[in-house]
């Protein structure tokens, strides 16, 4: 009789402790979603703005129109966070007009524009901007110099060879060299000198494949 009781007894499994706090809280996530991914393109809007420093002279005495010329990016091209174009990046441009000035009237001017930029990948894309120009300035101060300078060594060439009445017919006559002197020259030229700072302003859009 003991062994059937002993056989029909149930083994029972301990009782596990009660968890301090409180029912377990549901396991957290180990890691956080991954961060949205890059944007396959980007926009650079018209209006957009770049700092370019020169990287040689150009001047209305020697530039052409349609003549190339190099420079670089003064200050990183960022669009929505991202950094297209680091300082430094070459860019690439034209000489849009090259004036020298007239003889009678009208100063020398120069404009230039960026066409192509070279960015962070190595792609070099194309660039539509506005122009910058530079004008030489106003010459009106030497012409009367020199005006004047003419009149005085008319006078006093016209005095040494017929008195007062010769020096007023040597100063107009000198005035009128100096006049010619002027017309026959070109005032200053338009300089923009290297490691200028210009800059160019996006005039439409550009979509860059990242």
């Amino acid at each position: 009789m003991l062994a059937a009781a002993a056989c029909t007894r149930t083994e029972t499994s301990p009782t596990a402790a009660p968890i301090a706090g409180g029912a377990p809280k549901p396991l957290e996530q180990a890691t956080q979603p991954p961060p949205p991914a890059a944007p396959a393109q980007v926009t650079i809007p018209a209006g957009k703005s770049l700092r370019v420093r020169t990287a040689s002279t150009l001047s209305t005495k020697t530039a052409r129109n349609g003549e190339q010329f190099t420079a670089v990016l003064a200050t990183p091209l960022v669009v929505d966070g991202i950094t297209l174009a680091p300082a430094g990046a070459t860019v690439n441009g034209v000489v849009a007009h090259s004036n020298p000035g007239g003889r009678v009237k009208g100063v020398a001017s120069i404009g230039i524009r960026a066409t192509e930029l070279q960015l962070a990948g190595g792609q070099t894309i194309p660039l539509t901007t506005g122009t910058y120009v530079k004008s030489a300035p106003h010459t009106k101060k030497k012409d009367a110099l020199k005006v004047g300078i003419g009149s005085g060594i008319g006078a006093a060439i016209g005095a040494i060879a017929g008195g007062g009445k010769g020096a007023a017919i040597g100063a107009g006559a000198g005035a009128g060299a100096g006049t010619g002197a002027v017309l026959a020259t070109h005032g200053d030229a338009a300089v923009i000198p290297s490691e200028s700072l210009v800059t160019f302003t996006l005039r439409r859009p550009v979509t860059v494949d990242r």
